[in-house]
């Protein structure tokens, strides 16, 4: 499967979720959306706030082959303290030397819980303002140096700009990362209207969290298709991230590629 941004031809080509090796058939439900492993490393801000930040690895399936086909990093950071921390924090937000760190250290942790190998794809975070820099691109490009393109494909997952930044200015990051042999999904808000403007983008890869989209039934299903329409029109991979298993046949045929599956547990009535 070649990975291309749509901005018209590039060398070399990318290969984004290649399910050629990959043995056909999804998993046992309860492994759908199972962390395959985890680690958690603390983080003091520059303000001397103390945080930690919890790396989760998650299956990435092939919808169409049905069929794993790389792994993606979950991250979460958390305020260490409880609500006390959190209520001294106010509205207060990072600042964007944390926030580059984080995504740096991120990047080297995350390799190493990955341990890549032949022809995988991987996925790793980085917020917005870190890659929306020259330098902060820099930096991720050269720490994911050990990454050399040999043993699979490298994916920066941007969590934070399709909503805050222009399409040029996405573009331009895209265009960054693919000189350095980077690829880019940006991660984007289930809005149908966004997905709309980021074709303007020219992504190669957009990512939609379906934990905040109602797909439960299928009366609900059709505000989600029409979203997935729209997103794919918008770019030529769509990964869906906690996506209810049930309705993976439904998602690709209305063009989604990949997912993330929702973890699903047992019910009882």
């Amino acid at each position: 499967m070649a990975y291309s941004s749509g901005a018209g031809p590039r060398e070399p080509a990318k290969v984004l979720f290649d399910a050629s090796q990959s043995a056909k058939g999804l998993p046992a439900r309860h492994a759908y959306g199972s962390a395959c492993e985890s680690l958690t490393f603390p983080f003091v801000t520059q303000a001397r706030r103390e945080l930690s930040v919890t790396l989760a690895v998650q299956p990435v399936y092939d919808l169409e082959q049905f069929a794993p086909v790389g792994r993606r990093l979950r991250r979460i950071v958390r305020h260490r303290g409880g609500e006390a921390a959190l209520v001294a924090m106010g509205n207060r937000t990072l600042e964007a030397a944390d926030l580059k760190r984080i995504d740096l250290q991120t990047m080297g942790q995350g390799l190493e819980l990955l341990h890549p190998t032949i022809d995988e794809t991987v996925v790793l975070p980085a917020f917005w303002r870190t890659v929306a820099t020259t330098q902060g691109r820099f930096a991720l490009a050269y720490a994911g140096l050990p990454f050399d393109g040999r043993r699979g494909t490298l994916l920066i997952e941007v969590m934070g700009g399709p909503e805050t930044a222009a399409p040029e200015a996405l573009a331009e990051t895209i265009a960054h990362f693919e000189t350095q042999r980077l690829g880019v999904v940006l991660h984007m808000a289930p809005d149908i209207d966004l997905a709309r403007r980021l074709a303007e983008a020219r992504a190669g890869c957009l990512a939609i969290d379906f934990a905040g989209v109602d797909h439960d039934s299928s009366r609900s299903w059709a505000a989600a298709e029409a979203l997935i329409t729209m997103a794919r029109e918008a770019a030529p991979r769509l990964l869906l991230l906690n996506l209810r298993p049930e309705w993976a046949r439904a998602a690709v045929a209305v063009g989604a590629t990949h997912a993330v599956f929702a973890h699903m547990t047992a019910r009882t009535v």
